[in-house]
């Protein structure tokens, strides 16, 4: 296949990155690289949207990630993914075996061992420059269920389903294909979940953020983890900057242990949190990185949820700092190139296991199996910006009857963005600020 129609393909399904924050995938392909690695890692605790897609679509993914290596020109495929996923491995066994160029890379299960940099590490020995991305050690990193998109893409179908594990204070927690834009209330009412007194996280329970149920699932959701209100792990969630300062001036000790259990600080990047914390608590004369280091950080939560022994939040400072530096014109000036990691990197892994304990998401950690049913869902809404760069261009009226798949709102001529497609066949009922489409039949109130 031409690379040029490769390209027109994914572009024109609208894939996006569905593991992380929706980098538009067409853009990501359009390069040469040696290295292609599927993250089938799985971040985050108590998801399982990627070892249940491994397990029940082992062909459709490497045919895809096999059409992706061609057209990369790589050398090399790299199925990574935890040893423990014993269901997934034995469907990718048989076809990655017999493949000369692909080997199935079985990691530990540590926490976050799916971060992009993280898994370039793990699988090539190789750390990712500081502020960089895989491409700069010759790789591209695509998640699982990006894959799949890919592979519906290359058969003519657009992204208009998401896949994402639904878990936590629920009686029967599973992983489901929903229409994208369906409204998050419509899957606690699948699930039968308690509305009484929870709090609902979007993606993982490190890097989730707190949503409403008028809220929609997008290209990006991954999980939605229902939480009762009060629950130790909402602490992380819901932060006063203002707090985190006053906190930090009163009782931060400089133990640095969150530095020393930093996932980037462990590859050898100059991040250093401590530092952050004292300059801004204390207003210490350190140089201008003890503030501009914030860029580094890859807000995996690990110095506050983990580390620090006075419940402080380094994260959130950081990210107040990467907004406000931003806003300011200020870019990251720091890209040093790291030739390894440091040596107590190995020891200094934060396991899944413990994370969990220490979250008390213990009770929440088990299996959460793939159901494909097919539901009719009565409205769906669908942002305009569902992914990295520009908001799609509506390319709808309100009153225009579409069906399922249609092209409703188109990547922009200039800058970054992806396409847009309707996930349901119905009528037009909004444009601005979202897409809104209605459709007749059995509704999931």
């Amino acid at each position: 296949m031409a690379t040029r129609d490769f390209l027109e393909q994914v572009k024109s399904a609208g894939v996006v990155g569905a593991g992380g924050a929706g980098f538009p995938t067409h853009v990501k392909l359009n390069t040469q690289v040696d290295h292609l690695i599927i993250n089938g890692v799985e971040c985050e605790p108590l998801l399982r949207v990627d070892q249940e897609l491994m397990a029940a679509f082992p062909f459709e993914l490497m045919e895809a990630a096999k059409a992706i290596k061609e057209h990369l020109g790589a050398t090399h495929g790299h199925f990574a993914l935890k040893g423990q996923y014993k269901q997934a491995i034995a469907a990718l066994q048989p076809h990655i075996q017999p493949l000369n160029d692909w080997d199935l890379v079985k990691l530990d299960s540590f926490y976050p061992a799916g971060d992009e940099q993280v898994l370039v590490y793990e699988v090539l020995q190789t750390v990712v420059p500081e502020g960089g991305i895989p491409l700069n050690v010759d790789a591209v990193v695509l998640n699982v269920e990006t894959l799949l998109n890919i592979y519906n893409a290359l058969q003519g179908q657009s992204v208009t389903d998401k896949y994402l594990t639904v878990t936590g204070a629920i009686e029967e927690p599973m992983t489901l294909k929903v229409p994208i834009g369906t409204p998050i209330s419509s899957i606690l009412h699948q699930v039968a979940a308690n509305t009484n007194g929870i709090v609902i996280i979007d993606g993982g329970p490190m890097m989730g953020k707190v949503v409403s149920p008028s809220d929609s699932v997008t290209k990006t959701t991954k999980a939605i983890i229902i939480v009762p209100a009060g629950h130790p792990l909402l602490g992380y969630k819901i932060v006063d900057n203002t707090r985190v300062i006053r906190a930090a001036m009163s009782v931060c000790c400089i133990c640095r242990q969150c530095t020393d259990m930093c996932p980037r600080y462990l590859l050898g990047h100059g991040l250093e949190p401590h530092k952050t914390m004292t300059a801004v608590a204390y207003g210490k004369p350190f140089s201008a990185k003890a503030i501009t280091q914030a860029f580094l950080c890859s807000e995996c939560g690990v110095c506050d949820a983990y580390a620090c022994p006075m419940g402080l939040s380094p994260r959130a400072l950081h990210v107040m700092l990467k907004q406000q530096l931003t806003a300011g014109g200020i870019k990251n000036p720091h890209h040093a190139i790291v030739e390894q990691s440091r040596r107590e990197r190995s020891y200094r892994q934060v396991p899944t296991l413990r994370l969990l304990n220490r979250l008390r998401l213990t009770q929440w950690d088990v299996p959460a199996p793939l159901r494909l049913d097919t539901w009719e869902i009565s409205e769906v809404r669908l942002p305009l910006k569902q992914h990295i760069g520009q908001p799609a261009v509506v390319t709808v009226s309100i009153g225009e009857q579409i069906t399922k798949g249609d092209l409703i709102a188109t990547a922009p001529t200039e800058g970054l963005g992806a396409s847009i497609h309707a996930s349901i066949t119905g009528t037009v009922i909004s444009t601005n600020p979202d897409v809104v489409i209605r459709a007749e039949g059995r509704a999931l109130p």
